[in-house]
Formats: C-alpha cells, sequence, structure tokens
C-alpha cells in the first residue's frame, strides 16, 4: 500500500485563515484500479480561489468539506499505470491538491513535455492563471491598439500576463502592485508602460497621471480601495472583466457600511460601461488550445515573462497560502513537495 501525506481542512475560518484552520496527515491509498494512475507530486499550486472553497458560501464550487483534503491543482509524476495511455515516469498536469500522492483516473490528467518548458508552468503561465489572463482580456476586455489596460495585483501570475497580452496587442499596459520592488518588476522587468504603487500615499493621484486619456480596460482582480481609485478614470465604453476580489476574501460577514450600489449602477449607466464577471472554466473549450499555443511562442520570443514564488515543501503550504492572500509572495506561488 502507498502512503500519502496530505493537508486537510481542519476548520472552517473566520476571517483570515490560520494555521490552526489545516491539519497535516498520513492514510494509506487504496490499490489501483483499472483505468487508473498512481501519481506523485512534483509541485503545488497556491491560488486565491482557494480562500473560497474553505468557505460554506454558495459559490460557482463545491466547497471544501471540513476533514477534506484542501484542493488544488498539481504537477505529478506517474509511478504506476494501468491505463495504456500513460507509463511510468510519465508527467502530467492533474489536480490532485495538498496531498504527496494520489490515484485518479487517466482522463483526468495531461501529459506534459519536459523539454518544451519548465513543468511547473503548467501551474502558472501556461496553466489556469495564463489561461485566465488571455480569455478574461481578450474575449471580455478586447484592447484594442492605443487603448490603455489598468491591472492590479500586477506582479502576480495573472495580472503579470494581462498586461503583458494588453502591450502584445498594441494597448498601454498600467499595473498596480503593492511597494516598489513589485513595482520596478513590472516596469522594468515584464515592460508596462507605468507600475503604481498602491501603498503609496499619493497613490489616487500617480494612477490619474498614469492614465491622462482614462482607462478602457480594467481587468479587476482586488476590488476594495484599488477598484475606489480606478472607476472613477473609466472611459465612457470601458470593459471591466472581473476575475479575482481578494481584497474581500478574509471579510468576517456582510459590509455594514454605506450603500453604494446606486452610485456604482449610475456609474455604470452614464459611462456605458460593459462589466463581466467570469470563471475561466468556461473558456477552456473555445480558447485554450489558441492559448497553448499563443502563450508558448511568446514565452519562446521572449514577449511573456513569468515569476515563480517556490516554496519547499507541502508542510509549509498552510503559511505560504496565508501570505499570499496577505500580498506576501512575489510571483505564482508553488510548492515543490517532491
Amino acid at each position: 500500500m502507498v502512503e500519502s501525506t496530505r493537508i486537510v481542512l481542519a476548520s472552517r475560518p473566520v476571517g483570515a485563515p490560520t494555521p490552526a484552520d489545516f491539519r497535516i496527515e498520513t492514510v494509506e491509498l487504496p490499490e489501483l484500479r483499472e483505468g487508473q494512475v498512481l501519481l506523485r507530486t512534483l509541485y503545488l499550486s497556491l491560488d486565491p480561489y482557494m480562500r473560497g472553497r474553505m468557505s460554506a458560501a454558495k459559490s460557482y464550487a463545491d466547497p471544501v468539506e471540513v476533514d477534506d483534503v484542501m484542493v488544488g491543482a498539481t504537477v505529478a509524476e506517474v509511478i504506476e499505470s494501468r491505463a495504456a495511455s500513460f507509463a511510468k515516469g510519465d508527467v502530467v498536469e492533474a489536480y490532485s491538491g495538498w496531498q504527496t500522492h494520489d490515484a485518479v483516473p487517466a482522463s483526468s490528467v495531461r501529459k506534459l513535455d519536459p523539454d518544451k518548458a519548465p513543468v511547473s508552468t503548467a501551474l502558472g503561465v501556461l496553466g489556469m492563471p495564463g489561461f485566465t489572463a488571455y480569455s478574461g482580456l481578450l474575449k471580455i476586455g478586447q484592447p484594442k491598439p492605443g487603448e490603455t489596460v489598468v491591472v492590479a495585483a500586477a506582479s502576480g501570475p495573472v495580472g503579470s500576463a494581462v498586461g503583458q497580452i494588453a502591450r502584445i496587442k498594441g494597448a498601454r499596459a498600467v499595473g498596480i502592485a503593492g511597494g516598489p520592488k513589485k513595482c520596478a518588476y513590472v516596469k522594468d522587468e515584464l515592460g508596462f508602460d507605468a507600475a503604481i504603487d498602491h501603498r503609496a500615499p499619493d497613490f489616487v493621484e500617480q494612477l490619474r497621471a498614469a492614465v491622462p486619456e482614462g482607462i478602457d480596460v480594467y481587468f479587476e482582480n482586488v476590488a476594495g480601495a484599488v477598484a475606489d481609485a480606478v472607476y472613477p478614470l473609466l472611459n465612457t465604453y470601458a470593459r471591466v472583466p472581473v476575475c479575482g476580489l481578494i481584497a474581500n476574501y478574509n471579510a468576517a460577514g456582510e459590509d455594514e457600511g454605506q450603500d453604494r450600489l446606486p452610485a456604482f449602477y449610475g456609474r455604470i449607466l452614464i459611462k456605458s460601461l460593459t462589466i463581466r464577471g467570469f470563471i475561466q472554466t468556461e473558456f477552456v473549450k473555445e480558447m485554450y488550445s489558441d492559448f497553448l499555443h499563443d502563450a508558448s511562442g511568446w514565452i519562446a520570443e521572449g514577449r511573456l515573462r513569468y515569476r515563480e514564488d517556490i516554496v519547499e515543501g507541502l508542510e509549509h503550504a498552510p503559511e505560504a497560502f496565508i501570505g499570499m492572500l496577505e500580498g506576501r509572495n512575489f510571483g505564482k506561488v508553488v510548492v515543490r513537495v517532491g
């Protein structure tokens, strides 16, 4: 029998998660069945959406139940196969979650080619975050040459790809990030036209100066105070793909402040705004093959760059996840498990 070390949801967090909300345990996996592959996890992706899965609130996906393994995309090595399509030693993309080993149907995994790109990129720039940026920006944002695209969390895996793809499509890219180091990376290494520190005391004034002709596309990753600064600068017919609301993920309850919804609706009407929430899975059938082709080519050409924040050891996943929600990461957070 194969043992798997795993991290489960010990309790549903109220507000920000704490280490006490997770528990590490070891279990024996059942015998491999026909059509399955046995996987050893190499890399685990940590992503903001996981905070929503820790809650019992109704959402686009079922929550993780207490005592169940935390969900997450993985890159894994096949160590045993009972499926003709996979052999021992193959490297695959899976959705095994926070654990060292898993037995899954072969139909649920995708084979990776380690010679084409580092396999960890299947969790970032060539995976869900990269595709989120590609599909949301091109399908909903539809940037045109000369327009201005603004994206928050611009040093992260989604935001960094959004700005670079906007530039590839001929638009101006303005990134919003936390701290001078991240802003320097966004502008100097990723090639954004401007990078604004949302922690700066004059953030609102800096943002206004960076978009003298207004904002045509705002890729929403954050909400909160960043969105408050952006929305007054949106041009008529601006498009807003709503990808994430990380500023609100740790909220403990309903906001009891002033109801700003009427003013928000008024801005949508007056400026003829298009605001569209999306989950990247809805565009997979239509756009994923184009994404892999385009993104792989852009990486090879040096036009699409990425940064990974590697964490060593599955046992450090809870701490890294909590830090990511607080903005302590720098790039795509990946746990090296194996």
